[in-house]
């Protein structure tokens, strides 16, 4: 009779987005992550958009000129890109690998049209929508930031209203209820805990 096998378990890295319309608290929620002293390599995109007062570049974003950036493009040191708004946004390849390759999960944040791509480049990723907890609430808080002209909030309106229609190409969808954010992050770590339980675990080639 042959004998049972032991099976070996090793612990993957995991590659996460975290991505949805504007608005709904993504940078609110990797910021409780932090907080919290998750052990994530948090990504850090690229944008060639100024600074919002408070941000920091290097921890927000990597703030640079457009020049630059399409120089990044040029090079393809670039895991995606887009523009999103009039403004350029994207993942720079070289961190994320290493990070990978040093046994962390990934974290990133970026808009639905670029989790789209990164859906195309690593298949194994998990794709996380961040969502209001109803249209009306999304479009007060969108409303609430300001620095945005009647017709830029609009747009914004009617692009989130098109990103809720993407819902069904992600793999969870959390909802970032107003005064609920820490059961939203309670929520995301449980999705993450619930990978690294998977029989089948998730391998990221990029």
């Amino acid at each position: 009779m042959k004998e049972p096998t032991l099976y070996q378990f090793e612990r993957s890295s995991l590659l996460i987005v975290i991505s949805g319309p504007a608005g709904v608290g993504k940078d609110a929620v990797l910021q409780c992550l932090q907080e919290r002293g998750c052990p994530f390599h948090f990504v850090v995109t690229a944008t060639d958009r100024p600074p919002r007062p408070g941000e920091v570049h290097g921890v927000d974003y990597f703030f640079l000129t457009t020049d630059e950036f399409a120089e990044m493009v040029e090079q393809d040191e670039l895991l995606e890109h887009a523009i999103v708004y009039g403004q350029y946004k994207g993942i720079p390849k070289q961190q994320v690998r290493e990070a990978l390759a040093s046994g962390k999960d990934v974290i990133m944040r970026i808009d639905v049209q670029g989790a789209a791509t990164i859906r195309r480049l690593a298949p194994e990723a998990v794709l996380i929508f961040l969502t209001a907890s109803s249209e009306e609430e999304l479009e007060q808080r969108l409303r609430a930031r300001g620095g945005d002209s009647s017709a830029q909030l609009q747009k914004r309106i009617v692009t989130a209203r098109e990103e809720m229609m993407r819902l069904p190409e992600f793999d969870y969808v959390v909802v970032n209820r107003d005064g609920e954010l820490d059961q939203a992050v309670d929520d995301v770590l449980a999705i993450i805990q619930t990978e690294h339980c998977r029989v089948e675990p998730r391998v990221v080639r990029l």
